[in-house]
């Protein structure tokens, strides 16, 4: 079924993209997979062509492009390619720069922007901790006021772009009595005295993204570091887990159509009993359903990129793409390993290598346990 939702222009951005990911990309993925991270000549070559200020006003450098189906076409072109690119990028443009774009005060905005627009400064966003996963209300990271600064002690884990990244937006506890409303964001860089990183962690699929642990030691800033408002973390993560978890959506959608479509190719050419395996009636009517889930979930995530669009899409309703398209998602791409036989099973094989990086799909940006938990409330029960 045609898609409706893009234009002429968004079309001509989606050739942008593909041209530059296929030109300073793709010939670099196994180097990128090496070292567990994108260098920063990706990132600067991202935002050079003007991919990373999407949501970034001009006047601090950024494209400012007001229209989130070019958020959706970015996100598509890279999950093409892996669903790693598609994390990084996506925490550092689409997740965490939003919070400064609209949280930050106009002396944040011009510190910190023009730098996140260019490449310059890498983000990443510090919400999950060793005993908290989903529960965002129990983190314990604490920010404790001596005189005019904020004393900041605790750790993340998890955290994409983690390694890298010279700027979190870090959620901490600024009043314990209130609980989860006495949470406030703050932007700690990575060179602020007592920040450390652990190891790059050793996940079982995205190599190509680094993922580490942060650990703050009596790191002080002052309230210029302050994102947001005092207090107000919990409710400013609410309102932005909507797009984090459209994003996750988009992604899982065109990372598992992707690896569909290279698979009914592989099922036309390997043959099997002297004819291709694709033409087996099994494999034709598995390819046959397979293309209908990922054609029906598509036409709901397109409506949510609408939604989103105009300013209408609920949290529940994210919560429906996140959990849903995360799981056909990985359902996909199992039927897709499968019908590569064993071939499917290694990892030279792109297929495999999908396998495994769409597996965390239903576990981050909220589990699916959780998503479905959400919906459920919002039936009343």
């Amino acid at each position: 079924m045609k898609r409706t939702i893009y234009d002429a222009d968004h079309e001509s951005f989606r050739g942008s993209v593909a041209a530059f990911l296929d030109r300073e990309v793709k010939p670099n993925l196994e180097e990128h997979a090496a070292n567990k991270a994108l260098p920063r000549e990706f990132w600067l070559g991202a935002g050079a062509q003007g991919f990373l200020g999407l949501e970034i006003p001009e006047a601090y450098g950024g494209s400012e492009a007001g229209d989130y189906r070019f958020n959706a076409v970015l996100t598509e072109e890279l999950n093409k390619v892996n669903a790693a690119l598609g994390s990084c990028v996506g925490i550092h443009a689409d997740i965490t720069a939003p919070y400064l774009v609209e949280l930050g005060t106009e002396e944040q905005k011009q510190r910190w922007l023009p730098g996140v627009a260019s490449g310059e400064i890498l983000l990443a966003i510090g919400m999950t901790e060793p005993s908290g996963g989903s529960d965002l209300a129990a983190l314990k990271t604490t920010a404790v006021r001596d005189g005019d600064d904020w004393v900041i002690n605790g750790s993340k884990t998890f955290i994409t772009n983690g390694y890298s990244a010279d700027l979190v937006i870090t959620a901490v506890r600024t009043s314990p009595e209130k609980g989860a409303r006495g949470i406030t964001l703050f932007a700690i860089p990575s060179d602020a005295p007592g920040f450390s990183r652990g190891r790059k962690l050793d996940k079982v699929g995205q190599d190509e993204s680094d993922t580490a642990e942060l650990f703050f030691t009596d790191v002080r800033l002052g309230d210029d570091h302050i994102i947001g408002d005092l207090d107000g973390g919990f409710i400013h993560m609410m309102q932005k887990l909507p797009q984090e978890r459209l994003g996750c959506a988009i992604s899982n959608t065109a990372h598992a159509t992707q690896i569909l479509l290279e698979t009914l190719e592989y099922t036309k050419e390997r043959q099997a009993f002297g004819a291709p395996i694709g033409t087996f009636q099994h494999n034709k009517f598995l390819l046959a359903d397979l293309f209908t889930r990922i054609e029906v979930t598509q036409a709901f995530i397109d409506q949510c990129v609408i939604a989103h669009d105009s300013g209408d899409l609920t949290s529940v309703d994210a919560a429906k793409a996140k959990w849903w398209s995360s799981q056909i998602q990985n359902e996909v791409i199992d039927h897709c390993v499968q019908l590569h036989g064993g071939y499917g099973f290694m990892n030279e094989y792109r297929v495999a290598r999908a396998w495994r990086d769409a597996r965390v799909s239903k576990i981050w940006a909220g589990s699916n346990e959780i998503m479905k938990e959400l919906i459920g409330r919002d039936l009343g029960l």
